[in-house]
C-alpha cells in the first residue's frame, strides 16, 4: 500500500493545499489550423486551407502570441516542441525554419529537445521533409490511418496507400524518429483488413506507432451520420491482435494507444500524461501552466483569422479562456492522465504536480486496489492489468 503522508488541516477542518515547491517540466505546442479538407471523424480545430496560405500573417501572429505568454514562463527550460494541426506540413520549409528560429530566439530549448511535426502523406515531398529535418525537426508524425484505399476514401483522407508508403520513406530519410498514426475499427472493416494495416505499418520498422480505435466524436460528420462499424467482439479481436503483433516486433505498449521501440517513447506526449506543463500557441491551442500557488489553464480563440487579428493587438483578446483550476478538480485531472501510462507515475508526482497531499485521494486509491483496478505498489500510482483494460471505470473512481 501507498503510505499515508502528513496532511495539514486548516482551521474549520478543510485540507490545506500546499504550495508547489517544484514546477514540472514545460513543453510547447504550436497549432497550425489548416487542412486541405476536414475529415468526417475529426473534432480537432482544423479549417479548410484558403486559396493562398497566409504564412507571413500566421508567423507574425504566432510571434505576438508567444511574446505575450513569455512572462508566464520566464526562465523555464522547454523540454519538447510539438507542431500539430491541422496539417503543419502544408507550411513551406522556409516557414518552418522561420518558426523554429523564432522559438530558439525566445525560449531556452533543452539541447536534446524532441521537436515533432505532424504531416499528412497527401502533402509529403522528399525535398520539403529533408528541409524540415535540416531546420531542426527531430521527429515526424505521419497521419497514415490506413493502407487500404477504400478505407482511406471512407475516412475522407486526401492520400492513397501508395502516397502513404512514399511519405514514410521521405520521413525516414529526413529524421531518425518517425511515428505512424494508424486507426482500426474503421467503417465496415474486417479483422483481416485491420491486421493488414498493422502488419504493413510494422514492416517499415519506424521508432513509434500510435494505434487508435476509431471513435465517433461529437460535432463531427460521423457523429451526425454514423457509418457501419465493426462489432464490439471484432474490435476487441483487432485490439488483442495488434497488441501481440507489436510486442512480437519489439514495441513496448507504454500508453493506451502508444507503442515505441526502446528509447523512442514520445517525450512530448509523455509530459502530458505525467501532468507536466505545456504552453500552447496558435488558434485554439490550450495551455496548462503551474505557479507556486496555482495552476492555470488557457485556450486561444479557435478561428484562425480572428486569432491572427487579435494576437497582433497584444491585449490578450486572443485568449478565449484564462482560469485558475479549482483545487477540487486537480485529483481527477491528474489521474485521468497518469493512469494512461502502463507503468504509471511515481506517487510523489501527485503532490509535486497538484500541490495537494496524497491523503486527498488515498481512500479512493484503497478502494481501487480492493477492486483489483490499481496496483498496490508502495511508490507508484499504476493501473493493474484489469484496471488498464477497464481504464474508464478506474479513472471515474477519482471523480469524487
Amino acid at each position: 500500500m501507498i503510505e499515508t503522508p502528513t496532511v495539514r488541516i486548516r482551521p474549520g477542518g478543510t485540507t490545506e493545499r500546499p504550495l508547489l515547491r517544484l514546477l514540472p517540466p514545460l513543453a510547447l505546442y504550436v497549432h497550425v489550423p489548416w487542412c486541405v479538407r476536414k475529415c468526417p471523424y475529426c473534432d480537432f480545430n482544423s479549417h479548410k486551407t484558403p486559396e493562398v496560405l497566409p504564412e507571413e500573417a500566421y508567423l507574425a501572429a504566432l510571434r505576438a502570441d508567444l511574446e505575450q505568454a513569455l512572462p508566464l514562463i520566464w526562465g523555464r527550460q522547454v523540454v519538447s516542441v510539438f507542431i500539430g494541426g491541422g496539417t503543419p506540413s502544408l507550411l513551406s520549409a522556409s516557414a518552418i525554419n522561420e518558426m523554429l528560429s523564432m522559438l530558439r530566439a525566445y525560449l531556452p530549448l533543452q539541447p536534446t529537445a524532441e521537436i515533432t511535426l505532424e504531416a499528412n502523406p497527401g502533402t509529403a515531398e522528399a525535398a520539403r521533409f529533408s528541409a524540415y529535418g535540416q531546420s531542426g525537426i527531430t521527429r515526424i508524425s505521419l497521419g497514415i490511418q490506413s493502407f487500404n484505399d477504400q478505407a482511406l476514401q471512407s475516412l475522407g483522407r486526401i492520400h492513397d496507400a501508395a502516397q502513404a508508403k512514399a511519405a514514410i520513406g521521405f520521413a525516414l530519410d529526413a529524421v531518425e524518429r518517425v511515428n505512424l498514426d494508424v486507426m482500426y475499427a474503421l467503417p465496415q472493416q474486417t479483422v483481416q483488413e485491420a491486421l493488414f494495416d498493422i502488419q504493413t505499418a510494422l514492416s517499415f520498422d519506424t521508432s513509434h506507432l500510435s494505434l487508435y480505435h476509431l471513435t465517433l466524436e461529437p460535432n463531427t460528420v460521423f457523429a451526425k451520420y454514423p457509418p457501419v462499424l465493426p462489432s464490439d467482439d471484432d474490435s476487441a479481436e483487432m485490439q488483442d491482435a495488434l497488441i501481440q503483433l507489436t510486442a512480437d516486433h519489439g514495441y513496448e505498449h507504454y500508453e493506451v494507444s502508444a507503442y515505441a521501440k526502446p528509447g523512442f517513447q514520445a517525450e512530448h506526449n509523455r509530459n502530458y500524461w505525467e501532468f507536466g506543463d505545456y504552453l500552447g500557441i496558435g488558434p485554439g491551442a490550450h495551455s496548462k501552466l503551474s505557479f507556486p500557488d496555482r495552476i492555470v489553464r488557457q485556450s486561444r480563440v479557435r478561428n484562425p483569422q480572428s486569432w491572427m487579428d487579435q494576437a497582433v493587438l497584444r491585449n490578450e483578446t486572443h485568449l478565449a479562456e484564462n482560469r485558475t483550476v479549482d483545487a477540487e478538480d486537480l485529483p481527477f485531472e491528474f489521474m485521468l492522465n497518469a493512469l494512461r501510462l502502463r507503468d504509471g507515475v511515481p506517487a510523489t508526482y501527485f503532490e509535486e504536480r497538484t500541490g495537494q497531499s496524497l491523503a486527498v485521494i488515498l481512500p479512493t486509491i484503497r478502494k481501487a486496489i480492493d477492486k483489483g483496478l490499481l496496483d498496490p505498489h508502495p511508490s507508484r500510482i499504476k493501473a493493474s492489468d484489469l484496471g488498464w483494460r477497464f481504464l474508464t471505470d478506474l479513472q471515474e473512481l477519482f471523480l469524487d
